[in-house]
């Protein structure tokens, strides 16, 4: 038997997944306990709270204004503890330990760490700069920021973010060679491939309808993202950037995009923290604040 606080929960979590099993993974639980737990919830209210189907669930206009009135109620509950449960500003202190990719911790996390630090100074903080999954154990990772995938049960993870992947090239590029029309293209033009340093092999290149290339002709490669945006932006080659990256440049005119028809669905953005214990306030505070920023298409750019 699940109480009302947990029920809710769960409900808040499968709500912002589009399938159970995705919102089992990032609660820790089974696709059952969900399953379990959203039933309990329509026989309470009465009302079914998401169409199922064999490959995934949308959840109902009722389910939806519940979700919201939950999220309300929890938050309200949330703050009630840090008020009158003896949360001290001395245990506001002490390390927290954060991975992130290098371009996204550079970018976005050191400007949230920064405000933290300032109104917190006994917190500090080990950044680790890596764009694998760190191993949270051998690391002492309390927190980690991550773009694509996270299927490993070890970790409970939050989407905060839609992060559009981008084909471009700047526009001294195109006056020499002209615009990449297909995806055959672009392996008779110059392109940067971004080589994985898990397994020191370039990075495939994602597009609409699960299509994958590998373009042909790299004319420069790298291990670091900030250095694939430079070469895109010297005209060495076309290079497929997220948005957060290629933006600035889109703006100003300095970046073309090109190959828009072909675009993939955008990867998503996550926090993600190992399951294990009581989180403590200092790492609960800066969850929150980063969930808040990295949230915020204002501060982090999703198309």
């Amino acid at each position: 038997m699940f109480n009302r606080i947990e029920l809710l929960r769960i409900l808040c979590v499968a709500a912002e997944t589009p399938s159970f099993r995705e919102a089992a993974t990032r609660l820790g639980a089974s696709p059952q306990t969900v399953t379990r737990a959203i039933k309990d919830l329509e026989d309470q209210f009465g009302e079914p709270l998401f169409h199922r189907s064999t490959r995934h669930v949308q959840i109902t206009a009722f389910g939806e204004r519940l979700a919201s009135q939950a999220r309300e109620a929890l938050a309200g509950l949330d703050q009630l503890f840090q008020q009158h449960g003896g949360k001290r500003e001395e245990e506001l202190a002490g390390r927290v330990g954060i991975a992130a990719p290098r371009s996204v911790g550079r970018r976005f996390l050191l400007p949230v760490l920064a405000q933290i630090a300032r109104e917190h100074p006994r917190i500090h903080f080990d950044m680790r700069l890596s764009d694998q999954l760190t191993d949270s154990v051998e690391q002492q990772i309390d927190l980690g920021v991550r773009i694509g995938f996270i299927r490993d049960r070890r970790y409970i993870a939050r989407a905060v973010a839609q992060i559009p992947l981008l084909v471009v090239g700047a526009p001294e590029l195109l006056q020499r060679h002209g615009a990449p029309k297909s995806l055959d293209d672009l392996h008779q033009l110059p392109t940067t491939a971004l080589i994985d340093n898990n397994t020191g092999r370039v990075w495939p290149w994602m597009f609409a309808e699960g299509q994958q290339i590998q373009p042909a002709n790299a004319a420069f490669c790298t291990d670091d993202q900030e250095n694939e945006v430079e070469a895109v932006l010297a005209g060495i080659g076309f290079g497929q950037l997220p948005i957060y990256l290629a933006e600035p440049y889109l703006r100003a005119g300095r970046l073309v995009p090109v190959l828009q028809d072909q675009a993939p669905p955008p990867w998503e953005m996550f926090i993600y923290r190992p399951q294990q214990g009581p989180v403590p306030p200092r790492v609960r505070l800066v969850h929150d604040l980063l969930v808040q920023h990295l949230s915020d298409p204002a501060f982090v750019p999703q198309g």
